[in-house]
């Protein structure tokens, strides 16, 4: 009578442990957000609006249009869809180079050896302290905003991959020299997906860096739509209740994009082998 209990428990057991992680997750943040709702009230501080009061905003700014448009309002389409639309082009293209150049330094012991000390001195420099060089090549505007976020984005994915490339099994490199496979097919069927793990870390990393610089570049002058743009304005307007919006929309942001590419790791790397970061 016992032993099909203690079959059922440890069938349902890898099940329900993600189910309890994850409510255990949203727990915290529900109690979070409950205890901030709570103090804010209590204080009354415009400084420190309820969570309630700024979701009541978010929804009135940026989705209470219609239907049709995906409940998406006009300050959403000015300002949300440019702000998404210069951080995908700068997280595509930096994920691009990356992986490009990351697999050619990994693959040849001499580049990595040449370029390495490069890469890590171009890492270290902050972004911001080049906008004035990003200012004097391409002005302001979207091409300059999509360039620091290059810039900034492109490292993480570019070190990570060289080093997954690098650590290729030699293995499974000298049976794939005996099938005389050819560099494609190498690329294609060992080096690639050696790197996964690694190449998804650094992606991780610079859709955050992404988004913080998409952010950084909207707040510089010459900027006239954006997440970053109605911080500035709502600041300069006292509208604390709209700069608490914004940050809230720039959160959510983070954690869908974030929750979404994990997925896709998932699927193509494997549940034992995802990264954390």
């Amino acid at each position: 009578m016992n032993q099909p209990r203690a079959t059922l428990r440890r069938a349902l057991a890898p099940a329900s442990a993600p189910v309890r992680h994850a409510l255990l997750r949203w727990t915290v943040l529900l109690l979070a957000v409950a205890v901030w709702q709570l103090v804010a009230r209590a204080r009354g501080s415009v400084y420190f609006p309820p969570p309630a009061e700024i979701a009541r905003h978010v929804r009135d700014l940026w989705f209470s249009g219609p239907v049709r448009h995906g409940f998406l309002s006009d300050a959403a389409v000015a300002d949300v869809l440019p702000s998404l639309g210069r951080m995908a082009a700068g997280f595509a293209l930096a994920a691009v180079a990356g992986i490009a150049l990351g697999v050619a330094v990994g693959r040849s012991r001499r580049a990595y050896a040449l370029c390495n000390p490069v890469l890590q001195f171009a890492r270290a420099v902050p972004p911001p302290a080049l906008v004035p060089v990003f200012v004097v090549i391409f002005d302001f505007g979207t091409p300059m905003q999509i360039a620091s976020i290059v810039f900034s984005a492109v490292w993480p994915v570019l070190i990570n991959t060289a080093e997954g490339a690098r650590n290729t099994d030699p293995l499974r490199l000298e049976v794939a020299a005996v099938l005389r496979l050819t560099p494609a097919e190498r690329l294609r069927f060992l080096i690639l997906p050696s790197a996964l793990p690694r190449i998804f870390a650094g992606l991780r990393l610079s859709l955050s860096l992404s988004l913080i610089l998409m952010v950084f570049s909207e707040l510089l002058p010459g900027t006239a739509n954006g997440i970053g743009f109605t911080l500035t304005d709502a600041q300069s307007r006292s509208d604390l209740l709209t700069v608490w919006a914004a940050l809230a929309l720039l959160g959510a942001l983070g954690h869908l994009l974030n929750t979404g590419l994990l997925a896709v790791e998932k699927r193509l790397v494997g549940k034992g082998r995802t990264t954390t970061v």
